[in-house]
């Protein structure tokens, strides 16, 4: 097994960045960026992630970021005494926390899963509704990512920092108004025969038409990737819904 120290350090991502594009709807938005370079699938699922806990905090689901609020929810474990002392509504709000965060947490650690044992061509973010009418779609499309090894490829952080840079310029969510509390379903496609325990199949499923829709939309400039065949890949859906809490 190689030494970490003689790994070739990553590659910068200073790719071009494509502006974000208006479809023909004006609730319709995307936003694409190329990479200069291949990256990993455990980037690729980091990408996934990061814009999952992202959405959430930037649709009001989440009072602060998720790492914020992993900290302070571990702080909020204090003494016998103080916790006699909170009133019944901090108390539910408290409550309210942890679940959220620990459907979060298990939904983080199955993607990692997932991403480990089959390609994942495209991520489906579903707030509101229902898994076939939700009010907010947002589209994770990384059908055009080219996938290589830790060597080859670009490292993680530059990548995503280009990402966060192409939403911030797109600026996709101040013209929304501000939601209630949400559940929120995710959708991956993935191989037919993945194996995944946790990841239910949805062999009919298809991708909604109407509702907000934000499509980001990866890629790489190195050669393209193969588009997947709908026999080859199907939607599986996460079988834990995170609801979202407000103080």
């Amino acid at each position: 097994m190689a030494q970490c120290g003689q790994d070739p350090p990553p590659r910068r991502a200073q790719g071009r960045l494509l502006s974000s594009q208006r479809r023909c709807s004006q609730e319709d938005l995307t936003v694409s960026v190329v990479f200069p370079g291949l990256v990993t699938r455990e980037s690729c699922c980091r990408f996934t992630c990061e814009l999952l806990k992202h959405i959430l905090h930037q649709r009001h689901q989440l009072p602060l970021p998720y790492e914020q609020l992993l900290g302070f929810s571990g702080k909020a474990q204090g003494s016998e005494d103080a916790a006699k002392k909170r009133s019944w509504t901090e108390e539910l709000g408290n409550r309210q926390c942890k679940q959220t965060l620990s459907d979060l947490e298990e939904l983080l650690g199955q993607l990692e899963t997932l991403f480990a044992i089959t390609p994942v061509p495209r991520v489906l973010l579903l707030l509101g509704g229902n898994p076939v009418n939700p009010k907010e779609l947002y589209d994770i499309d990384m059908a055009g990512v080219s996938v290589g090894n830790g060597e080859q490829s670009l490292g993680t952080r530059p990548c995503l920092r280009q990402l966060f840079h192409a939403l911030f310029l797109a600026d996709p969510f101040s013209d929304l108004r501000a939601t209630s509390v949400l559940s929120l379903v995710v959708m991956v496609q993935g191989q037919r025969q993945c194996g995944t325990d946790w990841f239910k199949p949805k062999l009919n499923y298809k991708v909604p038409s109407r509702g907000h829709t934000l499509t980001v939309r990866l890629a790489c400039t190195d050669s393209p990737a193969p588009e997947p065949t709908s026999g080859d890949y199907i939607w599986f859906q996460a079988p834990v819904t995170v609801k979202g809490f407000q103080n």
